[in-house]
């Protein structure tokens, strides 16, 4: 095992959009920071990135280029291509092991690792996934409008995705897949929108290069969609915040405070593994506020 002894100031594991602005906010202090990356953002599915001011529509490979030149061209920060697979805390120094053998050593850690979705096995499905299969009407709404949507899902939150999508279209169906699970007002609401509930389960998504023709259903029948929201189950991408023993949230999240602390002091959380809201300006948000507050505990634990 190769071991660094020297001591940086903040390890950041993650080097997507919450883990670079976590970066940029910490070297523009010239803190000495180490990026710990092995290159899964969640977002890799979709090419393009939307509802981001300023970069609204571009290519996500461009922007993620962009912050990265950004914020590797301060001296003070290194970004190395490797996954992190354990985490220890000596004292008040955390240990990080990546799996090529080598460790590092901090005084604060920062997770911006990310959640991964569990893609379902249905034919079609991954080659669709982030194309013309989304999970985020503010993300995707605008540019899928007008067209015949279905939304895959049951219970409250595929009606609160049909309550979402139905302002971009109104040729719109929701697939439960078993019998609906709707409450009387729920079902009323969808009724009087027009929108019907197909309860068979889907076996196949038709598509080419990932924009769905049609939904092939286990009965045999064929119904023409262009385009479907669903909302996926998910789960960390990394275990180093069970292994330093975070606790978790009811919903699988890192849990937090209101300046990204996770319940273990020197240890903060931002970006999806931590939130909900799934969006690049929330992980931008988030990872820029955590630096900001490991910033302002190391300048009051030297000062």
């Amino acid at each position: 095992m190769i071991s660094n002894h020297k001591i940086l100031d903040v390890i950041i594991i993650g080097g997507s959009y919450s883990g670079l602005s976590a970066a940029l906010s910490l070297v523009r202090f010239r803190r000495k920071v180490l990026i710990i990356d092995h290159h899964q953002p969640c977002n890799r599915f979709s090419p393009l990135s939307h509802n981001f001011l300023t970069r609204d529509g571009e290519l996500q490979t461009d922007l993620s280029k962009t912050a990265k030149d950004q914020v590797l061209s301060y001296p003070g920060v290194k970004l190395i291509n490797a996954k992190a697979v354990a985490g220890k805390k000596d004292g008040d120094i955390f240990i990080i092991t990546t799996n090529t053998g080598e460790q590092f050593k901090a005084k604060k850690l920062i997770l911006a690792t990310g959640v991964a979705d569990e893609i379902p096995a249905t034919k079609g499905f991954e080659e669709c996934w982030g194309i013309s299969i989304v999970h985020c009407p503010y993300c995707h709404g605008y540019e899928l409008s007008g067209r015949k949507t279905g939304i895959l899902g049951n219970g409250n939150l595929a009606y609160h995705l049909a309550t979402l999508v139905y302002n971009f279209t109104s040729d719109l169906l929701i697939f439960t897949e078993s019998k609906a699970d709707f409450t009387e007002d729920q079902l009323l609401r969808l009724k009087g929108h027009d929108i019907p509930i197909i309860e068979v389960p889907v076996s196949e998504i038709r598509h080419k290069n990932g924009f769905i023709s049609n939904i092939i259903l286990e009965d045999s029948s064929q119904i023409d969609i262009q385009c479907l929201y669903t909302t996926l189950p998910f789960r960390q991408q990394s275990d180093i915040a069970q292994q330093l023993g975070c606790n978790f949230t009811d919903h699988g999240l890192i849990m937090i405070d209101d300046e990204q602390r996770t319940t273990i002091p020197g240890i903060f959380a931002c970006g999806d593994n931590s939130s909900l809201m799934r969006s690049v300006s929330k992980a931008v948000y988030s990872g820029n506020l955590a630096g900001a507050i490991i910033n302002a505990e190391l300048t009051e634990e030297f000062f």
